[in-house]
């Protein structure tokens, strides 16, 4: 395919995804808002897999569940879910917010990020939340294994006091994470502070608060440098 055709091409899809998947207000747009879910959201994927597991007693992680799913988690005793997306008011927020009101969850957000460090203040806000949230709870993502695993590692890290080799693992294989790839920034994050604890004994909440810096933190990622 040319250079031009792909351009072309990117530009349609992006047109087709603006377009559509941020209203449910008419019968119409909650169908274009359907399909904005399912195959710009991938949901499709994730009718059977789910990446559902527990991180500590009363706390769960899983991908972007979908209303029907949220209805069985309901019935599984959870009162309430973590979102990790930014809420952009598209699709999977609509049908998340809409199904968590008329279940009665209480839906809580606190963004962070796949492929670039989050602040110090987004990922200490999402300590903060995560402590205050009722339980049980499932926080999730969109694939349920970046995001997700970074915050289950501060979870078990932060709130458990757990040790690292029992919270490392939740960014792993096991949830399709891929320490190769360019969501690896969130072990460089991790494995920076490991690094600092075994120095100076630090912790994690503390480090992120006095030391933390997400800037040279992605710019020493970017260049192959060491954690």
């Amino acid at each position: 395919m040319s250079l031009y055709l792909s351009q072309r091409l990117t530009k349609f899809k992006d047109r087709l995804r603006s377009s559509m998947g941020d209203d449910l207000s008419t019968p119409e747009a909650r169908r274009r808002a359907w399909w904005h879910f399912q195959l710009f959201d991938h949901a499709f994927l994730r009718l059977w897999w789910t990446n559902f597991d527990k991180v500590a007693e009363g706390v769960y992680r899983s991908n972007q569940p979908n209303p029907k799913r949220l209805a069985a988690y309901k019935k599984k005793g959870i009162v309430a879910v973590l979102s990790l997306r930014a809420n952009a008011d598209k699709s999977s927020w609509l049908f998340e917010k809409e199904a968590c009101d008329a279940l009665g969850l209480d839906l809580r957000v606190a963004t962070i990020y796949p492929r670039r460090p989050a602040s110090a203040d987004e990922l200490l806000n999402l300590i903060d939340v995560m402590r205050a949230m009722p339980k049980p709870f499932v926080l999730h993502c969109k694939s349920g294994a970046d995001r997700a695993g970074l915050a289950s590692v501060l979870y078990k890290l932060a709130i458990e006091g757990s040790p690292i080799e029992e919270a490392r693992p939740h960014l792993g294989l096991r949830y399709l994470h891929l320490k190769s790839t360019a969501t690896g920034v969130l072990d460089f994050i991790i494995d920076r502070w490991i690094r600092r604890n075994r120095e100076t004994g630090i912790g994690i909440e503390e480090w992120l608060r006095r030391e933390y810096d997400p800037a040279a933190i992605f710019a020493d990622f970017k260049a192959g440098s060491p954690a």
